[in-house]
């Protein structure tokens, strides 16, 4: 089940909806239910809008794209230490060192 994401303007507004149709009729006609409307309500009552702002999605666009990016380059990174040592065990089989500067 995928959860609905709402902005603060729209909680705001269902809050402010359920003093003049009722909680009951404003949860139904926004498709909220009654336990986050509670408790929208008390973070509303004790810190204001600052209670009620999104904190879900705290990375930016640029952010996630960085840290993809990274991830991608440190297993290309990875990748490549293993090329390398499987090279260096070949060397070491084949000539008796894995110090190329020797051969």
């Amino acid at each position: 089940m995928k959860y609905k994401k709402w902005t603060l303007d729209q909680k705001l507004e269902i809050l402010s909806s359920s003093e003049d149709i009722g909680i009951v009729e404003a949860c139904r006609k926004y498709g909220v239910s009654t336990g986050t409307f509670y408790s929208w309500k008390k973070k509303h009552e004790s810190q204001g809008e600052a209670g009620l702002k999104v904190t879900y999605d705290t990375k930016s666009k640029e952010h996630k794209q960085a840290e993809e990016e990274n991830r991608i380059l440190r297993k290309l990174l990875s990748n490549k230490e293993i090329e390398l040592e499987v090279q260096r065990e070949l060397l070491k089989k084949k000539f008796g060192t894995s110090d190329p500067r020797k051969i």
